[in-house]
């Protein structure tokens, strides 16, 4: 009886108590969903308690009129054929009869409402207030959602690059790659080769090292996603830059040597690349700068970004003051400190003000140069430009978590569960938002993370997308193996992508890898979100497991031969990445059958090349590893995929993943440059002239004149 209330109970708030794998229904740990209903605030210790939350809960499903969120999807009708008309959302079908209905718009006073029969089909997009009223006096208010029914579609089949953007050092960058090398890669890509995108790694602001350790590398564990680090700015390119002299001069010039030696470094002694180091150097960089006053056009477009993005700028910049004196973990602050809104913090931000101020200068310096990168890429004649990476979740001591700490279920980490490629599971250590708090809020946070994103960026890709949908939520200190699932509104998270998509003109790519449930590829595709086909997984799974053939491919993806989670092309050609998997002792099998494994499916994908004449004969054998890079990606050109991703790395054979999962420190993760087959470092000028990029460039000739 406990066991069925319980079940009801978790049901009744999204928490699933059974998950399905390749063996079937497996039910999941009642510590779990016990752990897990605790972090929504819902008391499910014992019977009694049980009990008393199932009565609330069924009581308030009972008694609502409105859920916390309508949508209404807008069909966008053919040019000629008129309005497309729209009836009431289904999710009102249920009100009692003589309901009445009053909508307050996007924008308009909270006094002005229109009603009390909407006329649906002339609603405009954009996030309204819903209020109903029944005969008998009752009220409520919901968020009401009217979104276009697709995102915006690619304009044509088009190609560009994917790449790690701290990877690829120029002969200026201060040790990483910067925006100034993006600009300059989107400049060349368009113009040479006639790239449509350029896709980068979430360029969120990270967490800084704490005294005597590194900092996480991790693109993927940001401090905060509302805000760009400003480790990527371009320091020449800031306007003061330019009006510093004297001493001044003199010590920005020592600077850029240090930065000098710190690249050399990376290219030439194998040294890793080292983020705490880069931004040691362009903080002291821009101390110097900012101290040049601004002129007035730039006071008031700085005075602009301050107000546009407000309380969130603020709160980020405090939080990065606050971490230079007492460490980049809140959770370890004096207790006082740890409440954005007490009046210590208040304190505080007062006595830190001049590092307040420098931190929100840094944020309006690397927001401006980030759009100025986004223009360069269009006016190159890119018709997508820069797609931005949009992280699954944050850390949990870093600033949005301290700042918005509602938002998050405490002592709960995002992951995946077992699978085919991980028996064990996987914990990313990322506290994932709380459904019932995003609905609350009428999904204003995941509407500003989109629309602060979408500022510079020409399309969106979502890691994890199926995160829309639910997400594995795992009880620190737990396994992976023992999580569950946690269902959020798809509809509603779909609802604000399309829209916040459609507003900026961006494409949205869905990283859809991995475990993905029933029905989410399809509804994701409904809404014109594009998924990610990888090569080496495009195999028929429910039928014979055979490779999928270029027609057979999705239409609705982004098709590429690898990302960075995987090995590069030439690592799989070659082998090489079992052998490194070995040496690293994370292999499951004994390393021979894995070398057969391997080289049995690697040679059935050359075949089928040479079948489709994509490769000449004789070129399967190792030796012409070139030619068989060139030929997966004309492979990836017959399939009618929307988009085709270049691996950048890929040009010049580089056999070194940027990541491998499972390991910490045994494997230099996010912080190795762009390298040649021989593993030496690339920079982005020797890259752009090397004889192999323009070999692999010449198998997209011709795909769109400009």
């Amino acid at each position: 009886m406990a066991l069925a209330a319980l079940a009801r109970l978790a049901a009744l708030h999204g928490v699933a108590t059974h998950s399905h794998g390749a063996g079937g229904a497996v039910p999941v740990p009642e510590a779990t969903v016990v752990a897990v209903l605790a972090a929504l605030d819902v008391d499910a210790a014992d019977t009694t308690a049980i009990r008393r939350a199932l009565d609330r809960a069924e009581s308030a499903a009972a008694d609502r009129l409105l859920p916390p969120t309508v949508v209404l999807w807008r069909a966008i009708a053919a040019p000629g054929s008129g309005a497309a008309s729209i009836g009431p959302p289904p999710a009102l079908a249920h009100l009692p009869e003589g309901t009445s209905l009053w909508i307050t718009l996007e924008g308009e006073p909270s006094t002005t409402a229109r009603g009390p029969a909407p006329a649906w089909d002339g609603l405009p997009c954009g996030v309204h207030r819903l209020r109903a009223e029944t005969s008998d006096g009752r009220s409520e208010h919901a968020c009401l959602i009217v979104a276009p029914d697709r995102a915006p579609a690619v304009p044509s089949h088009s190609h560009g690059f994917l790449v790690q953007l701290y990877s690829l050092l120029s002969e200026r960058s201060w040790g990483m790659g910067d925006v100034g090398d993006l600009a300059e890669l989107a400049r060349w890509s368009a113009l040479s080769s006639g790239a449509d995108f350029i896709q980068v790694n979430p360029l969120h602001s990270g967490v800084p090292a704490a005294p005597g350790a590194l900092a996480d590398p991790s693109p993927y564990r940001p401090s905060s996603r509302l805000f760009p680090d400003p480790v990527h700015l371009r320091i020449e390119d800031v306007p003061e830059y330019a009006y510093v002299v004297g001493a001044e001069r003199a010590r920005l010039d020592r600077l850029g040597e240090k930065a000098a030696r710190l690249r050399e470094s990376v290219l030439d002694k194998g040294a890793l690349i080292d983020r705490d180091a880069v931004w040691a150097l362009k903080r002291s960089a821009l101390e110097v700068v900012f101290r040049v006053p601004l002129g007035p056009g730039r006071t008031a477009d700085y005075c602009a970004f301050l107000a546009e993005r407000g309380r969130a700028l603020d709160e980020h910049a405090t939080w990065c003051a606050l971490a230079e004196v007492h460490g980049p973990d809140w959770r370890r602050w004096p207790k006082e400190l740890r409440d954005p809104c007490s009046a210590a913090t208040r304190r505080a931000r007062g006595e830190l003000r001049d590092r307040v101020e420098f931190h929100s200068r840094a944020a309006w310096a690397i927001d401006r140069q980030l759009i100025a990168t986004a223009r360069a890429a269009r006016d190159a004649g890119m018709t997508i430009g820069v797609v931005h990476d949009l992280a699954v979740g944050v850390h949990p001591g870093g600033a949005d978590v301290w700042a918005r700490s509602g938002l998050f279920a405490t002592g709960m980490s995002v992951g995946a569960p077992p699978d085919a490629f991980n028996a064990r599971g996987q914990g990313w250590g990322l506290p994932p938002w709380r459904p019932d708090a995003l609905a609350a809020s009428g999904y204003a946070p995941y509407r500003e993370l989109l629309r602060g994103l979408l500022r510079y960026a020409g399309g969106v890709r979502i890691d994890h997308v199926m995160g829309l949908f639910r997400l594995w939520w795992i009880p620190d200190g737990s396994p992976p193996t023992d999580g569950t699932y946690v269902q959020y509104d798809a509809e509603a998270m779909l609802a604000v992508l399309v829209l916040e998509a459609d507003r900026a003109g961006a494409v949205v790519i869905g990283e859809d890898l991995g475990t993905v449930g029933k029905g989410v590829r399809e509804a994701l595709a409904h809404r014109g979100v594009l998924g990610t086909s990888v090569l080496w997984f495009e195999r028929d799974w429910a039928g014979d497991g055979h490779r999928l053939p270029p027609h057979a491919w999705r239409e609705g993806c982004l098709a590429t031969a690898t990302t960075h989670d995987l090995p590069s092309t030439a690592a799989r050609l070659t082998g090489t990445q079992v052998e490194l998997r070995a040496r690293l002792g994370l292999l499951t099998e004994p390393v021979e059958r894995e070398r057969s494994r391997e080289r049995t499916d690697v040679h059935g994908w050359l075949r089928l090349f040479q079948g489709l004449g994509l490769l000449p004969e004789g070129a399967e054998g190792g030796e012409d590893e070139e030619e068989q890079i060139r030929a997966a990606y004309r492979f990836l050109l017959r399939t009618p995929a929307r988009l085709v991703g270049i691996w950048l790395p890929d040009a010049v054979g580089d056999r070194r993943p940027q990541n491998l999962p499972g390991t910490c420190d045994e494997y230099p993760n996010w912080r190795l440059p762009v390298a040649d087959a021989e593993g030496r470092p690339v920079t982005l000028e020797a890259w752009a002239a090397s004889p192999r990029t323009h070999a692999l460039m010449e198998v997209f000739n011709g795909r769109r004149t400009r």
